[in-house]
């Protein structure tokens, strides 16, 4: 099946959590049969939420504290 968006890609189908899935490699838009997001909130619905901890962009540098202002003087 051609890709909606690029007619010129050919969607690939993939399995996620039992659902195929259809994906555009070259614009990454995702296709779903009906009923597979009605499959895929379910089953989201079942599992526990990600740990935020663990995603790897998260800052590691200590932030540098401000400098004081005539404002700070003003406000609290």
């Amino acid at each position: 099946m051609k890709c909606p968006h690029c007619p010129s890609s050919t969607l690939v189908i993939t399995e996620r959590s039992g659902v195929e899935i259809d994906y555009c490699p070259q614009c990454r838009g995702v296709w779903l049969d009906r009923g597979e997001l009605d499959k895929l909130i379910e089953r989201s619905l079942h599992e526990p939420p990600p740990s935020h901890g663990s995603l790897g962009y998260e800052r590691t540098a200590a932030r540098r504290p401000r400098k004081s202002s005539w404002l700070s003087d003003i406000f609290d």
